[in-house]
């Protein structure tokens, strides 16, 4: 059995779409803000944006805007291998990769977050925070593929709720 603890985590889930899809959905501007972000712009290495529905590269730069968030996260691209398998920073200095597996009519999604500080802040912060948010947008990424609705808040402005990244399953 793996050793669990506060540097990494590895979140699964079943989707019965494509792997094709799938990989649309994490591999293009236009694939990652139809489920998970209000806005996605990636740069190529020689300093040009890619095409909403043009495939990221490896050494691309991102910047990604959500949904009740006002700031951005930025990034790099780290792994990109244009059929199942994407990686980027993520979090500061943390790795976000996502494998992807056919399994008969669905697509195994793993997502493992490395490489989390572990001092109290970022085992807070990082850990649970983006384990939590990793836990809802996956299940927001099923529901959208398997069943064409999205669970995100998108109304309801929440900025303004000083724990809302905590206590809103749905941010």
């Amino acid at each position: 059995m793996k050793k669990l603890g506060f540097d990494s985590f590895t979140k699964k889930i079943y989707i019965k779409t494509t792997l094709e899809k799938l990989y649309w959905c994490w591999g293009t501007a236009d694939g990652i803000a139809s489920w998970f972000l209000r806005n996605a712009e990636y740069i190529s290495d020689s300093g040009s944006v890619r095409v909403p529905g043009e495939f990221i590269q490896e050494g691309d730069s991102y910047t990604w805007m959500w949904h009740n968030w006002d700031t951005a996260e930025k990034g790099k691209v780290m792994a990109a291998n244009g059929k199942d398998s994407i990686a980027w920073s993520f979090a500061g200095d943390c790795k976000v990769e996502v494998n992807m597996y056919q399994k008969g009519d669905a697509v195994l999604l793993e997502l493992i977050q490395s490489n989390i500080p572990t001092d109290d802040k970022n085992k807070l912060d990082i850990h649970y925070g983006c384990s939590n948010g990793w836990t809802f947008w996956l299940a927001n990424l099923k529901a959208y593929l398997e069943h064409g609705v999205l669970l995100n808040e998108t109304e309801v402005d929440l900025r303004n709720e000083p724990l809302a990244g905590y206590e809103f399953v749905n941010m």
